[in-house]
């Protein structure tokens, strides 16, 4: 018996998980795949929005301001990359400038602090590379980017840490309700609990549809992005988004807290909820759009193109409450952009709803810090050298493109939740991330990955699942 199961373990149910551990509960997360952060909180902008673009008045707004003031604190607690670069809002057309002061005036009633609108001059000091065309630009200093990754394993981890359970591999494929509990139904048998928080991305319309006559309709929007090399580092400085007006909706160009550039996304709906599949026209589009907001995009170095899915809620707000005739059943849904910034702020939202209605009592042992994996990059020469010294295995590179070395990986590996696919090391550490995508690292990662869980070679994946890699062994070449 359960006090709370949180269905999904992307940036919701890991914040949510989180801040529930602050109290007295028996906390599981299920989560359908094998690792966390394996949905829409893997493939997105990786931006913290400053919140001038959801309308005034909505969850939506109210949470993504709320979350981007906590985000600084919490990467200094948790050990996860943040940088509050500033985003810009471009206007490329002179009638196009009350749309822009409509935007200042947006994020000015949704308490969005030092916005401003700059001109042509100060924003071509900003950023060189902006376009010719740009006549002003709608300047938020609070925002910032973030490493998705990082966020969603710090949540997860600290979570952990105080107790939470996490049970991987386990699709939830229904309810039954039994008096004032829930039975929850999955791939790995039964569960019994108090309290479900729904928090399954573009399937949450879905799980709440098993409970509620009142219907709910998510639609996966679609994503395509591409990523630049880190040569091409200080090409933009701010996150930078067109304006929207009636020359259509452009993507963004920024930075990332890695120094590559990142642009994207397109938003294209579909059907398929698992559709994360790239299209030239989709890839073709972003370019385009892109180059309307930036000169000299670097596009040759792109090293990798991927989509993402948002789950698109019909009337476009964050659903999180109670539901509607089915006591005990906490909605989280319709999370999407700016949802990995109002994560935080969803999290607490989350656990308020629950810890109220299970009359919960704080947790004096919560312990609200986490230590990330140790980069041997951010050591001196001298703490660097003591550091292989004692562990020698932090001196043998494994991925030469992001210098990620053998200590990494095995931390990675062991440390809780730990990595048990090439993606959950890559997501962790940044090996395979590289220029080369994983194209030397791999062998090598799958050898670590092996020795350190104990198992064959040939079980390790990519992903988890049936995404195997090493298909069959001659044992006699070897």
């Amino acid at each position: 018996m359960y006090d709370v199961i949180i269905i999904g373990a992307g940036v919701s149910g890991a914040a949510s998980a989180r801040e529930l551990s602050k109290y007295k509960l028996k906390i599981c997360v299920v989560e359908k795949e094998e690792d966390v952060c394996c949905g829409t909180s893997k493939a997105n902008s990786a931006i913290a929005h400053a919140g001038f673009d959801a309308e005034s008045g909505s969850l939506m707004a109210k949470l993504n301001v709320e979350g981007n003031q906590m985000m600084e604190q919490l990467s200094k607690e948790l050990d996860f990359p943040f940088k509050q670069n500033g985003s810009l809002v471009v206007c490329l057309h002179e009638e196009e400038m009350p749309n822009l002061q409509k935007l200042y005036e947006r994020g000015i009633e949704n308490g969005v602090k030092d916005l401003r609108i700059i001109n042509r001059k100060e924003l071509v000091e900003l950023e060189p590379n902006i376009s010719d065309e740009a006549v002003a630009a709608l300047y938020a200093p609070t925002g910032g980017i973030v490493c998705p990754f990082g966020m969603n394993i710090a949540f997860a981890e600290n979570a952990a840490r105080n107790g939470v359970e996490f049970k991987f591999d386990t699709e939830v494929t229904g309810f039954e309700k039994k008096e004032d509990t829930w039975i929850v139904k999955t791939s790995q048998g039964n569960f019994e609990t108090k309290y479900v928080v729904n928090a399954a991305g573009v399937y949450a319309d879905h799980f709440h549809n098993m409970v509620s006559e009142k219907k709910l309709h998510i639609t996966p929007r679609r994503g395509d992005y591409c990523l630049l090399d880190r040569s091409t580092e200080g090409f933009v400085t701010h996150t930078i988004f067109q304006l929207p007006g009636k020359y259509g909706k452009g993507v963004l160009v920024t930075p990332t807290v890695h120094g590559n550039t990142l642009v994207g996304p397109t938003a294209i709906d579909v059907e398929d909820k698992e559709g994360t599949n790239t299209t030239q026209a989709g890839i073709d589009e972003l370019i385009s759009k892109a180059g309307s907001t930036v000169k000299g995009l670097p596009i040759r170095q792109v090293i990798t193109s991927f989509a993402g899915l948002r789950a698109h809620e019909d009337g476009h707000e964050f659903y999180i409450g109670e539901v509607e005739g089915a006591k005990g059943f906490i909605d989280c849904a319709g999370i999407e952009s700016p949802g990995l910034t109002s994560a935080p702020a969803i999290g607490k939202m989350v656990a308020e709803i629950v810890s109220r209605l299970a009359g919960a009592k704080e947790n004096p042992d919560f312990v609200g810090t986490r230590k990330g994996i140790l980069d041997p990059k951010t050591l001196s020469n001298e703490e660097r050298a003591a550091l292989i010294k004692e562990n020698p295995a932090y001196g043998n590179i494994i991925c030469r493109c992001e210098m990620i070395t053998e200590g990494e990986i095995i931390d990675a590996i062991n440390r809780p939740l730990g990595a048990k696919s090439l993606d959950g090391v890559k997501r962790r550490t940044r090996a395979g991330m590289g220029r080369c995508q994983a194209g030397f690292c791999s062998p090598r990662t799958i050898e670590i990955l092996a020795r350190e869980r104990g198992v064959d070679p040939a079980e390790i994946t990519k992903s988890g699942g049936n995404s195997k890699i090493i298909v069959g062994i001659n044992k006699d070449r070897i």
